[in-house]
Formats: C-alpha cells, sequence, structure tokens
C-alpha cells in the first residue's frame, strides 16, 4: 500500500500570528514538504492544480520536475489535474515529458477541480463539466496508447494523424486515477477504463464515501476488469497530531476555525465526528485510518493534507516526522497483513511495465513526406 502526502497550495494567513507567507515562500514551502515525505519514507507527493488566489500551484508538471531532480524514490503525483479546462494534448505531452524525467516515479489524477470560475478562464462552460471530463479523457487515453491518432469530438477541434510526443517511457503510460468527492459520473468513468479511482475522503460523511466507491467497485468487476474487490482505490484525509491528544486539539484549533474550507461552520469536534478528519494522538490516527478499510475495502493508496489551513512550515516538517516514524510503519504493515493475496498493491511504472509484457521502445519516427516511408529500421 502506498502512503503520501497532498497539498491544495493554499496562501493563507496564520490565524495565531496573522502572518501571510508570500506566493515565493509557499511555493518554496511546498517543496520543502516534498522532500521530507522522502525523507521520512512516504511513497507519494501529489500536488493540486489552480488558477486562482489564495492557490499558487498552476503548473503541476514545472514543480513536480523540480522535485523529481532533488529525489530518487519519491512518487509524483497531482490531485488533482484539471481534465476539463486543460487541452488533452498538452496533458498528454506534459506527463509523458515528466514520466522521462523522473524515470517513471510519475502518476496523475483527473478531476474536474472545486473553482467554478477556472471554466470560463479557459474557454469552458462549466455546463458542460461532466461531458468534458468525459470527452477529453477518452482522447488523452488513445493519444498515449496510439502512436497515430484520428480524433473528433464536441468540445476542441479534430485531429488529423497526429502523434503526441515524447511516447510514454517503457511504452507503458502513467497510472490514472479519477478523483471526486461527489460525482459518480466519475466514479463510472474510473471503472470503465479501469483506472484507479481516489475519493477525497474529508468533507463528507464515511457512508457517503461508502457508497461511492460501491458503485465503482462494482462497476469494474462489470466492464470486466477483475473482481469488485480488486479495483483501485485511494482515500485522501487530514490529521493533524501531537503525541498528547489534547495538545493537538488545542494546537489546530484556531487553524480549524479559520481555515478556508472548514472555518466558521460546524465545530472542530462536530466535523471530526462526522467526517475522516483526525486530530489527536498518532495511536489515534492509526487507528482511525485502519477503520477506513471497515468500510471502503481493501484499498491502494492513502494520501494526506497536512498542510493546509495557514499551519506554519516547522509544523507541517514535525507533522511529517510523526507520520513517518510513527504512523505509517504501523499502517503500512497492518493493511499489508490484512490484503488478501488476490488483491492487487498499488499500482506502479514497473508493475504496468510487467503487466504490459516488458519495456519496449516507443519511439515514433516521422515518415519521409514523399514516399510515406520511415527510416529504414525504424518504425512509425
Amino acid at each position: 500500500m502506498q502512503f503520501g502526502i497532498f497539498t491544495v497550495g493554499d496562501v493563507t494567513v496564520d490565524p495565531t500570528t496573522g502572518r501571510e507567507p508570500t506566493e515565493h515562500e509557499r511555493i518554496k514551502a511546498m517543496v520543502a514538504i516534498a522532500l521530507k515525505a522522502e525523507e521520512v519514507g512516504l511513497d507519494v507527493f501529489a500536488t493540486g492544480e489552480h488558477h486562482n488566489p489564495p492557490f499558487v500551484p498552476s503548473s503541476p508538471t514545472t514543480m513536480l520536475g523540480y522535485i523529481a531532480a532533488r529525489t530518487e524514490r519519491l512518487l509524483l503525483s497531482t490531485a488533482t489535474t484539471l481534465i476539463t479546462t486543460n487541452d488533452p494534448v498538452k496533458i498528454a505531452e506534459d506527463y509523458a515529458m515528466l514520466q522521462h524525467l523522473s524515470g517513471g516515479r510519475v502518476d496523475l489524477m483527473m478531476g474536474r477541480g472545486n473553482t467554478g470560475p477556472v471554466y470560463p478562464w479557459f474557454g469552458k462552460d462549466i455546463r458542460a463539466g461532466i461531458p468534458l471530463a468525459i470527452e477529453n479523457y477518452d482522447l488523452l487515453h488513445r493519444l498515449w496508447r496510439e502512436d497515430v491518432v484520428d480524433w473528433k469530438g464536441k468540445y476542441r477541434t479534430p485531429l488529423q494523424s497526429f502523434t503526441s510526443t515524447p511516447r510514454p517511457l517503457d511504452g507503458v503510460p502513467p497510472f490514472v486515477w479519477h478523483g471526486s468527492i461527489r460525482s459518480p459520473e466519475i466514479a463510472e468513468q474510473a471503472a470503465y477504463y479501469g483506472d484507479g479511482f481516489f475519493a477525497n475522503h474529508i468533507f463528507w460523511p464515511k457512508e457517503h464515501t461508502q457508497r461511492m466507491i460501491a458503485l465503482y467497485r462494482q462497476r469494474y468487476a462489470h466492464y470486466g476488469h477483475g473482481s469488485a474487490d480488486q479495483a483501485i482505490v485511494g482515500l485522501g484525509g487530514q490529521v493533524f497530531m501531537r503525541r498528547n491528544s489534547q495538545d493537538a486539539v488545542r494546537e489546530f484549533r484556531p487553524y480549524f476555525d479559520n481555515a478556508p474550507v472548514y472555518g466558521h461552520g460546524p465545530s472542530l469536534e462536530e466535523f471530526t465526528r462526522e467526517t475522516p478528519l483526525t486530530v489527536g494522538s498518532p495511536q489515534q490516527v492509526i487507528d482511525r485510518t485502519l477503520g477506513f478499510r471497515e468500510y471502503v475495502g481493501d484499498y491502494q493508496r492513502q494520501l494526506f493534507l497536512m498542510d493546509h489551513a495557514g499551519l506554519p512550515l516547522k509544523t507541517v516538517l514535525e507533522q511529517l516526522d510523526l507520520l513517518g516514524e510513527e504512523v505509517v510503519p504501523v499502517l503500512r504493515k497492518e493493511f499489508d497483513a490484512l490484503r488478501p493475496a488476490h488483491v492487487p498493491a498499488a499500482p506502479t511504472h514497473a508493475s504496468l511495465v510487467a503487466a504490459a509484457g516488458g519495456a519496449k521502445d516507443s519511439t515514433v519516427h516521422a515518415v519521409d513526406d514523399v514516399t510515406g516511408k520511415a527510416p529504414e529500421g525504424a518504425t512509425r
């Protein structure tokens, strides 16, 4: 099972000091958090994509490429890549390039995003959100698997004999998760392609997440990708820890009360009771996280949000120490012991290459404009 962190890259005032970090400080902090994640033994770092204040990660591949150059083992991902407003051709190119630069240490999560105005900023209509997600991913899926694509759809210009470059590393596209909080259509899409489904398990009661994942598992089996319990599931979550649970609650409360997404609503106690948010000791985080399996089944990836709501970098790094030293080793051991042999582990580039029968040179050579033939010894 993979464990990691995801960030939305918000620039938020620290309510205990009244200080707001600069965009530069926040970007540098996100990099420091990723490097710390590898240091403490986590598997995954994922960044969001936003194009409006108070968020800074507008170019995930730029950040992930930089982090790839400074890490050796960390798997790089997104949370999420906006499949609705990004051009599928550019996604195909950017993430294949990142795949090559990172040595295969990349996958990505597709999502519609949670900021309505982003649609017109990129020339799209929010009322077509679901159809855009379906059509754009259909094209992206083909671009990574077909050397030459002829395509026509509703929301972008047609493609004729188009080849996306570079081709995926070793002939195997990055693994894709489809992320959603509330849209059953996205669960259906993930199931149709046999991709992963990531439920951002933060804002809703467990019954909602349970229904969404049950739908995905049922439809995954329906489309013939395997049994329902072999479907690839990921969960998001948020935790805040101190060795003493009372200290954790006392320290986190002002951040919760003033958070852009939490604040000025239900109390911290109500929210932790009704959602998976866990504020307490490392053992409480372990117990709560292990409990997720009881209502979603065996799953492959658990990501935690740890740098939200204005928490200072020093505090986030302390949280990562606790997560890597005291929480994840126990979770890894317990989840691995509980997972039946027929339930797959989390996909990696190496496992996808093995499943495809080994690596292949996927380079596509241009044909001669006159003869229509590729260079001798080359393939198209």
